[in-house]
């Protein structure tokens, strides 16, 4: 089958290899809020808030430079990308049962992402909701990842079961 979508299937391995350490930084980072000075610059910002007060809200900002520390860009950006070429490199066999395992895992993935966001703009609020709504950036991907992997799994188990 035909698939122009996808990458081939040697960049599975290095997304793999991307994706799993990125992921182990990323909760590490996120969980103790490390932020190295080595990474701090000052960039170009399109918006951002000026905190006058620690209680308070500051005034938007619009177009300058901002000095931020740039871990967590780097990280969401690893994530992002090795994540989608783990998701959306060919297996090794690409045929149609395969391509409609892909399809319903990534329909699943979408249900179940904005299942878990409509249970959070019920049951999470404030600094929390800002949080989920983080990770929620990196989990239509990460859900479809699992949930097409598990099916490839079985799928072998049970073509081995039947040799």
């Amino acid at each position: 089958m035909k698939s122009n979508y996808l990458f081939p299937h040697k960049y599975k391995k290095i997304g793999w290899m991307v994706l799993i350490p990125s992921t182990i930084i990323g909760l590490l980072t996120f969980n103790f809020n490390y932020e190295p000075s080595f990474l701090n610059f000052n960039l170009p910002a399109i918006s951002w808030d000026s905190l006058d007060t620690p209680f308070g809200k500051g005034e938007d900002q619009f177009f300058g430079m901002i000095k931020n520390n740039i871990l967590n860009e780097l990280i969401g950006i690893t994530l992002i990308i090795s994540s989608l070429i783990v998701a959306f490199s060919k297996e090794k066999s690409e045929d149609e049962y395969i391509a409609n395992i892909r399809l319903e895992s990534l329909v699943w993935a979408v249900y179940f992402n904005y299942g878990i966001l409509l249970l959070s703009f019920i049951f999470v609020y404030d600094l929390s909701f800002f949080q989920v709504m983080v990770f929620n950036m990196f989990t239509v991907l990460f859900f479809f990842i699992i949930r097409f992997n598990w099916q490839i799994s079985k799928l072998q188990k049970s073509a081995s079961y039947a040799e």
